[in-house]
């Protein structure tokens, strides 16, 4: 598409969701949202680049091979689950690790969290692959 007001809207808009679905994707474990939703948020923020730009474009801006992330996004939500292994608690059993960086000021790191980081990755590789492989096949 041709559209210099698409164009111009898109280079706002694309940062914006994208940190929409950072900002989804970790309140996920507390409220509604997590990985796979912030995923999809993403994934919809290529969506409109590849359409205010081109597929071509969008192979640039994305750098990596989308299965590759989504590989990687699978070996990530693995490991979270076999981190409880150590702990002799169940696969996928969530633990918490609490630290102070600041004094007075808790910080937690949990395996839910890198599942929904897994998961995140895994729905934006997935959904982008699909998406150039439509478009190789001409749909």
């Amino acid at each position: 598409m041709n559209s210099l007001i698409l164009r111009t809207a898109t280079r706002l808009l694309v940062s914006l969701v994208l940190l929409f679905s950072v900002f989804v994707t970790l309140r996920g474990h507390n409220e509604p949202g997590g990985g796979f939703i912030g995923g999809l948020i993403a994934a919809s923020a290529f969506a409109l680049y590849s359409i205010a730009f081109g597929v071509e474009a969008l192979r640039r801006a994305f750098r990596f091979d989308p299965r590759a992330v989504a590989g990687f996004g699978v070996l990530v939500a693995t490991i979270s689950g076999l981190l409880s292994l150590p702990a002799e608690a169940p696969f996928l059993t969530g633990l918490w690790l609490t630290f102070e960086l600041v004094p007075g000021e808790k910080f937690a790191l949990s395996t839910p969290l890198l599942f929904d980081l897994g998961v995140y990755l895994t729905v934006i590789g997935g959904v982008i692959a699909i998406m150039l492989a439509l478009e190789e096949e001409g749909l």
